[in-house]
């Protein structure tokens, strides 16, 4: 697929002006110094895709992730020359900093609670978000438990010492916080009793790996920490983690974000999907007693496919080439008819990427994602569009659906099995008992019916005084309205709702969620061309189409089953 619509960020060359000559030795001094120019400048860069040679980033890290983040990041400085610069606090407290210092050069920020990066997202101060592993807190106590403490009520008894980490610095003290205020002492919550224990016969923390040294040292009889703690290498012979059901609930997601303030957010991204890959720094995580998530597989320069319906191409055109600068991936878009598009992932049965099936497909309506449904997970509707009559301005011909059997009307319409424009008129023609009559005009000698295969191909009919009336997206009239009338059409089936989904077969899931996140943020993108964005909306009654959001699920840990590894 080498069409010029297969690569939406393809660069135009720019157009040479030749209104005079130019002398022929000047000419190649000139090419060769410009040559010489260029191939120091990619020498500089490290090639495509990669960091300069001796280049840094600054990563803010929670510091009971400390061990496993050195381990991987010491093997991607070896590999790319890029160091990372790591600088430990709690998660709040980094936080904080980064708050105060939101104008600063930081690139990354990694916490042991997606709370923290959700916070510094929502707060402006960060872009993309990468899921990494994820934790439980357990009582951590000496290896022969001296007073055998086994359940949070055992840390309430006068003798017993604890120490917790605070939940205004640590992840760890905002995690007991939250699970212990749900639990009932004597009419009061176990966090409460618990703080005031501590508060009189024990310490708060600022990190977890505080916490932990507290009790390896005999500092005190027991602290909360991860269960990942207790597995690291410093405490793994001398501590054990005692889990209990006052600490279970959803496990604490451990993730990374870029940055607002970073000045190489190419660069942070490519490290955050080196450390967050399947097959590179996961595996790392796992090690240290964390269970990761099934991460995308890792590619230094990574490809996805996005089959694209032709409608779309207005609204989502400049999303992709900003995501694919910034990422530093290559997005090859196809935009087509629906039909065709499906008839291209129906031939290649959905079982090989490698063959060119899509690792993300934006519909032009759910009709046509319906026909391939089983190769794609849950799907969000990002838009619709509605369909209307379009005749050439001051032209009276046609007033209603009823009026393209008119004899001597010449209509355009879309082709049903190769686009979803002609489906969707064909059910909206059908649900009105004109398509059989509308089929046999077509038929009659001298009658001018035409089936286009592409929506974008309707209006030009119109405009080119081929066809007097087409059936077409209102999308697809914005370029064009001091031309054309638009007609109104009066059915329930008048409008395409485009979702996104996903394909299960993707290697590349995390950085398409990340491609959506872009779209779903995009709602003046495709306003302004027409569309109606759905993505926020509260359904009509009785809309049963699906609203999920595939980048915002959370990811499943890589242990996980088959059928549950599947979600978005």
């Amino acid at each position: 697929m080498k069409s010029a619509t297969t690569k939406s960020h393809h660069l135009r060359r720019p157009v040479l002006n030749r209104s005079g000559r130019v002398n022929a030795l000047w000419a190649l001094l000139a090419g060769g110094i410009a040559v010489v120019g260029v191939s120091a400048f990619l020498l500089s860069m490290g090639g495509p895709g990669q960091a300069p040679e001796g280049q840094k980033l600054v990563m803010f890290c929670a510091a009971g992730i400390r061990v496993p983040v050195e381990a991987v990041a010491a093997e991607y400085e070896e590999k790319y020359g890029v160091h990372i610069e790591l600088q430990y606090g709690g998660s709040q407290t980094l936080l904080s900093q980064i708050q105060v210092d939101k104008f600063g050069t930081s690139d990354l920020f990694l916490a042991a609670d997606d709370f923290y990066t959700d916070k510094a997202h929502d707060d402006g101060l960060a872009k993309e978000r990468l899921s990494l592993a994820y934790m439980r807190p357990v009582i951590a106590v000496a290896k022969d438990n001296p007073k055998n403490i086994q359940s949070i009520r055992d840390l309430l008894k006068n003798e017993v010492r604890v120490s917790l980490g605070s939940p205004e610095q640590a992840a760890i003290g905002r995690a007991v916080q939250k699970r212990l205020k749900i639990h009932k002492v004597d009419e009061s919550d176990l966090w409460a009793k618990l703080e005031e224990h501590v508060t009189t016969a024990g310490v708060f923390k600022p990190t977890v790996n505080d916490v932990a040294n507290d009790v390896l040292i005999g500092a005190v009889d027991a602290g909360i920490v991860w269960d990942s703690t207790v597995a690291m290498p410093k405490y793994a012979d001398k501590l054990i983690g005692i889990p209990v059901d006052e600490l279970d609930g959803d496990p604490n997601l451990i993730s990374i974000c870029v940055l607002t303030s970073s000045t190489q957010p190419t660069a942070a991204l490519k490290f955050a999907r080196y450390l967050s890959a399947r097959d590179r720094g996961l595996p790392v995580f796992k090690k240290y007693g964390m269970r990761p998530v099934d991460g995308d597989i890792w590619v230094e320069n990574p490809e996805i496919t996005f089959y694209c319906g032709a409608i779309n191409r207005r609204a989502v055109s400049q999303i992709i080439d900003e995501f694919s600068q910034r990422e530093g991936v290559t997005v090859n878009t196809i935009y087509d008819g629906c039909g065709i598009l499906t008839g291209r992932m129906k031939a290649i049965d959905g079982q090989n990427p490698e063959l060119g099936f899509p690792d993300v497909y934006m519909a032009c309506d759910r009709y046509y994602l319906d026909n391939v449904k089983e190769w794609f997970q849950d799907d969000a509707n990002v838009s619709d569009a509605e369909i209307v009559i379009v005749v050439l301005k001051g032209s009276d011909q046609v007033k209603s659906l009823e009026d393209l059997l008119k004899p001597g009307i010449r209509v355009s319409i879309g082709q049903p099995e190769q686009c979803t424009i002609g489906a969707l008129t064909r059910r909206m023609l059908t649900e009105q008992g004109l398509y059989e009559k509308l089929k046999e005009k077509q038929k009659a000698e001298g009658e001018v019916v035409v089936e286009k295969s592409s929506s974008a191909l309707l209006i030009p009919d119109v405009i080119s005084g081929h066809a007097d009336v087409t059936v077409a997206y209102i999308t697809d009239t914005i370029a064009t309205r001091n031309d054309i009338d638009i007609i109104r059409i009066d059915s329930p089936l008048n409008v395409a709702i485009q979702p996104f989904s996903i394909a299960r077969t993707s290697v590349h899931k995390h950085l398409v969620r990340r491609l959506f996140d872009r779209v779903a943020a995009a709602k003046d993108s495709f306003e302004s061309a027409g569309f109606r964005f759905r993505l926020g909306m509260v359904p009509d009654a009785g809309d049963d189409t699906s609203q999920q959001t595939p980048a915002s699920s959370t990811p499943e840990p890589e242990d996980a089953s088959a059928s549950e590894a599947s979600k978005p």
